[in-house]
C-alpha cells in the first residue's frame, strides 16, 4: 500500500541542519572531538528554583488532569507580570496573551491561521528557517527583506515594492536577531510598526533572545511602541531566557483579535501544556531575575573571549549586540559551506553555515556562544592552524 502526503508536506523546505547534525554525528563517530558551535541549543541547566517547582507541582494531582485548554491564569498573570516589571509593558492577561507550545510552534502555526494559499508573507532574509516552514505549509508566498550589514542586519522598508507591501498579510522580524546578533532601537521599532499599520500587515516580532543583550544594552520589546498592540504579536519563549528549551513554554501577547484567533485554533489541537510545568513556568517569571541578569553576563564574557580569540588569528569581525550568536564573515575564496565543510573536516569544529538562514546569508557562518570560554579559545586555536586568515 502506498500513503500519498498532503500537498502541504510537500511544500516544506528541507531541513538544513539536519545534514549538519548529521555531519557532526559522522566525525565523533570516526573518534573525533568535536567543537559544535554549530546549534542553538542552551548548554546550562534550568535554574534549581524552577526544577524544584515543577517537581513540586508534579506530585499535586490537580496537575493530573486536563489543563484549562487555554492554559491557567496564574501563568497568563505571571507573564503580565513580567513585561510589566522587566519592559514596563502593560497587558491584559486574559485577552492580550496566549499560551504556546513552545515559541517555535507559535511561530508556525500564525501561518496556518492568517494566510491563504497565494497570500504574501514578508521575511528576513537571513532569518529562522522555520518561519518558511509555516508559510509553506499554508500555501503562502515569501517575499524576502534583505538583512545586510550596511543596514546594521535591519530591512529597508523603503526597498519594498509597493505592490508588494500591499498585497502582504504578515511580516515577521526578530530581534535580538537569530543569525547576526543584530539588536533593534526604538527608531526602527517604530519605522516596522507604522509600516505594518500603513498597509495592513499582521507584524510578527519574535522576540525569543529577548534577555540577551551586551554591552549595557536591554533589547526592547515592540510592545515598548504603543502602537504594537494594534499592528500585531509578539511571540516570546522561556527557552534562552532560563535554559528551558525543552520545557516548551512559549507566549503570544498583544492584540486581542490575534490572541483569540491563536486561542481558538489551538483548542483545536491541545488542551495546554502539563500544568505542573506551567507552575514551574510561574515561579519562573515572578522570583528574582538574578539568574537571567548573570546568564547574560556569561554569554557577553563566552562573546568576548571568542571575538578576542579569532583577532588574534587574523579573523576579524564586528561583535554581535545581542542573542548568544557570533555572525563571521568567511574568508576569501570560500562559500558559507565550503569553510563549514573545512572547519569541520580539518578543525573539528562545527559551525552553522550562513547559507542554510536564506540567500543573504552567503558569506557568513554562525557561531554559537554555548560552549565555556576555554572550548571556544581551543577553536579557534584549531582554525588557526588551517592558515586562513594569513
Amino acid at each position: 500500500m502506498t500513503f500519498i502526503p498532503s500537498d502541504a508536506m510537500n511544500r516544506l523546505p528541507a531541513q538544513f541542519f539536519a545534514g549538519l547534525t548529521r555531519n557532526v554525528h559522522r566525525i565523533v563517530q570516526a573518534g573525533h572531538d568535536v567543537i559544535n558551535v554549530g546549534q542553538g541549543n542552551p548548554d546550562q541547566p534550568t535554574p534549581p528554583h524552577i526544577v524544584a517547582a515543577l517537581q513540586r507541582e508534579a506530585a499535586n494531582p490537580l496537575h493530573h488532569k486536563y489543563s484549562p485548554f487555554q492554559g491557567r491564569d496564574e501563568l497568563k498573570e505571571a507573564i503580565a507580570h513580567w513585561y510589566k516589571q522587566e519592559r514596563g509593558v502593560e497587558l491584559d492577561p486574559y485577552t492580550e496573551v496566549a499560551i504556546l507550545f513552545g515559541g517555535k510552534v507559535g511561530l508556525v502555526e500564525l501561518s496556518t491561521i492568517f494566510l491563504n494559499p497565494g497570500d504574501v508573507c514578508l521575511v528576513p532574509d537571513p532569518g529562522y528557517p522555520d518561519y518558511w516552514s509555516g508559510v509553506a505549509m499554508a500555501g503562502g508566498v515569501m517575499e524576502m527583506m534583505p538583512l545586510r550589514a550596511e543596514n546594521d542586519f535591519r530591512p529597508d522598508f523603503t526597498k519594498i515594492a509597493p505592490e508588494v507591501a500591499d498585497r502582504a498579510k504578515m511580516m515577521f522580524l526578530n530581534y535580538p536577531n537569530n543569525p547576526t546578533g543584530a539588536v533593534a532601537t526604538p527608531e526602527f521599532m517604530e519605522e516596522a510598526v507604522q509600516f505594518c499599520l500603513d498597509h495592513n500587515i499582521l507584524l510578527v516580532h519574535d522576540y525569543a533572545y529577548g534577555t540577551i543583550g551586551f554591552d549595557g544594552v536591554t533589547p526592547p520589546s515592540f510592545l515598548e511602541n504603543p502602537d504594537m498592540k494594534r499592528a500585531g504579536i509578539e511571540v516570546y519563549t522561556l527557552s534562552k531566557t532560563y535554559n528551558m528549551a525543552g520545557w516548551r513554554v512559549g507566549f503570544a501577547l498583544g492584540n486581542p483579535e490575534v490572541i483569540r484567533l491563536i486561542n481558538l485554533y489551538q483548542d483545536h489541537y491541545f488542551v495546554s501544556l502539563f500544568g505542573a510545568v506551567q507552575m514551574a513556568a510561574v515561579e519562573a517569571l515572578t522570583a528574582s531575575q538574578q539568574c537571567v541578569y548573570d546568564l547574560c553576563a556569561k554569554y557577553e564574557s563566552r562573546r568576548n573571549a571568542l571575538y578576542n580569540a579569532l583577532n588574534r588569528i587574523g579573523w576579524r569581525a564586528t561583535p554581535t549586540s545581542g542573542s548568544f550568536f557570533a555572525w563571521l564573515p568567511v574568508p576569501d575564496g570560500y562559500t558559507s559551506s565550503s569553510l563549514a565543510d573545512l572547519l569541520l573536516n580539518e578543525a573539528h569544529v562545527a559551525v552553522a553555515p550562513g547559507i542554510g538562514f536564506g540567500t543573504e546569508g552567503e558569506g557568513y557562518v554562525r557561531v554559537g556562544l554555548l560552549v565555556d570560554e576555554p572550548r571556544l579559545e581551543e577553536a579557534a586555536e584549531r582554525i588557526a592552524k588551517l592558515q586562513l586568515f594569513r
